[in-house]
């Protein structure tokens, strides 16, 4: 019977029988929907989309080659033993590197009249989230922080704060509800452990973080409202309309520009960069911007001119934080993630057509 049924086939080198295709088909059908929860969590972990698809696909891995050891213990769930995985895949990633973060919290504002730094390699800056990906992640009503605030710029670079262990512990418990038994288990450390870190990490966070959930910014405003804002916003730019650009910003207004470390505050200090460096005199329709969403925020795909042929080409990602606690609603800070490859990551072209 055994002849009867084998199969001479090679799959990762190895010779299989029937029966060992169809057992490694069905592990990968029960592992691979867990896939995309999986990035966002080492997203949230590690800063970074690029690491954290790093991180998954060595989870996915691990779990496909080691899927044994789990159904062997009997009967447990495989969701948590996949975040085990993950957890501890990107804890690993993080003893070496330092935290990622943002111009805004790496040093003082720049001043406005010195010439712009150069881009730097040295720090590791935060990473943008399309929310194309978020959109699947389901919402846990028992959670301290909502699957978009989780993800947010703010949030993040608080996050990004804590040691990894505290930061690992407050994500599973208060973004998604792991119970303290659930972590121990998972991190192989005490309950009592697990309680002294998530309290330690909630304390930095309540001194830390000013909570300005995205979805605040609709309080008081309908979605027409927010929809017309930002088409204003997005012709101020096309239309190089620094005046107009300037009527959108709250008074200390800040804009960063990471991997270059200089970042700006306020109305004055951004309208003399934006005339000198973005939207100079005599030059026109420089900038085309096409609107998206990225960490539970409005964003928009930035393209720039070449000044030779004019073909648009893709420049950056902007995400805004607006203030919606007003009338009329301002932008509290735009967050430029200077690059082309962010554009591929969100579903749209390197280059506009002519």
């Amino acid at each position: 019977m055994a002849e009867k049924h084998r199969r001479t086939d090679h799959v990762h080198g190895a010779l299989i029988t029937d029966g060992a295709v169809h057992g490694q088909s069905e592990r990968s059908l029960l592992i691979e929907p867990y896939r995309r929860e999986l990035l966002l969590h080492c997203y949230r972990l590690l800063g970074s989309l690029h690491d954290a698809e790093d991180a998954v696909q060595d989870t996915m891995l691990r779990a496909w080659r080691h899927f044994d050891t789990f159904t062997e213990k009997g009967p447990g769930s495989l969701r948590n033993w996949l975040y085990t995985i993950a957890t501890n895949t990107s804890l690993d990633l993080l003893k070496k590197r330092s935290p990622r973060t943002l111009p805004t919290v790496a040093s003082a504002a720049w001043d406005p009249s010195m010439p712009v730094a150069p881009r730097s390699a040295e720090t590791l800056w935060l990473e943008p989230f399309p929310d194309s990906w978020l959109a699947e992640a389901t919402e846990n009503p028992e959670a301290r922080y909502t699957r978009h605030e989780s993800v947010s710029l703010a949030f993040l670079t608080v996050l990004q704060v804590l040691p990894p262990r505290q930061r690992a512990i407050l994500l599973l418990s208060d973004v998604l509800s792991f119970r303290a038994g659930e972590i121990a288990h998972l991190l192989k450390i005490s309950v009592s452990a697990v309680n002294s870190a998530l309290h330690r990490a909630r304390v930095t966070l309540e001194k830390t973080y000013q909570r300005e959930q995205p979805e605040r910014v609709q309080f008081g405003h309908t979605n027409a409202e927010i929809s017309a804002f930002l088409t204003r916003y997005l012709q101020a730019w096309e239309t190089d309309d620094v005046d107009g650009l300037m009527a959108l910003l709250k008074e200390d207004a800040t804009l960063s520009m990471p991997p270059v470390p200089s970042w700006y505050q306020g109305r004055d200090a951004l309208r003399r960069v934006l005339s000198a460096f973005i939207c100079p005199p005599g030059v026109h329709r420089k900038w085309r911007l096409s609107p998206t969403r990225a960490n539970g925020q409005p964003a928009c795909v930035v393209y720039r001119a070449d000044e030779a042929t004019r073909p648009y080409r893709a420049f950056a990602l902007q995400v805004l934080t607006l203030d919606g606690s007003r009338h009329p609603m301002q932008v509290a800070s735009l967050t430029t993630f200077l690059g082309p490859e962010l554009v591929t990551s969100l579903g749209f072209p390197l280059h506009l057509p002519q």
